[in-house]
């Protein structure tokens, strides 16, 4: 947690000291490696919700409990950026949208990705992503592991800004989002004993081993 914490407390940096049009076409010259571009590409989609629901089908037959922690925090955490993103912040316009025809910028994009315009604010990706593997940091008990985690949730994020489909605030109010939602909900499923029958692997329970 304290990680997180440092880089939350660079990323609040970084907005406290650029705009993000000066941020994004800092982070966008750095577009257009063969590498970096596919290692983006592919790596956005562990916050899909599509994906995130295989990760959390595999973590729920690892252990039930700690799926329905993941899955309950990953689909609240959801809940609550769709209903800002929607509801308040319809009008927030994405990096596509605003260097098309607002602030004109020739911006370098990855091939394949589909642009969106709008919704912006807050990256639903970085949301389930930090929703997903908080829940997995928090219950690890192996500090490589939560490395692993950390990592995996901050390059997620991370690549929406890489794919210029977010701005560097949305992927950073997304890990909030996520993270506050994993903390929640590990005092309902983790921090007591109420559910510890649960804690097993799915097929113990049809006396599959």
């Amino acid at each position: 947690m304290s990680l997180y914490l440092l880089i939350l407390g660079i990323a609040i940096g970084l907005l406290l000291s650029f705009d993000k049009i000066t941020f994004h076409l800092y982070v966008n010259q750095f577009v257009g490696n063969k590498v970096t571009d596919v290692f983006y590409y592919y790596i956005t989609y562990l916050g899909d919700g599509r994906i995130a629901g295989i990760l959390i089908l595999l973590i729920i037959i690892y252990n039930v409990r700690v799926g329905l922690y993941t899955g309950v925090s990953f689909l609240s955490a959801s809940l609550a950026a769709n209903i800002i993103k929607y509801f308040y912040f319809g009008d927030a316009h994405r990096p596509f949208y605003i260097f098309q025809w607002i602030k004109k910028h020739p911006i370098i994009y990855v091939k394949g990705v589909e642009m969106n315009i709008h919704n912006s604010f807050p990256s639903g990706h970085a949301t389930q992503a930090f929703a997903i593997f908080m829940c997995l940091i928090f219950v690890s008990r192996d500090i490589r592991l939560k490395l692993l985690f950390l990592t995996l949730a901050t390059l997620t994020a991370f690549s929406r800004v890489y794919l210029s489909q977010h701005w560097l605030i949305d992927i950073t109010a997304g890990s909030i989002i996520g993270t506050t939602f994993s903390i929640l909900f590990y005092t309902v499923f983790m921090n007591n004993n109420r559910l510890q029958k649960l804690n097993r692997p799915l097929f113990s329970f049809i006396g599959v081993e």
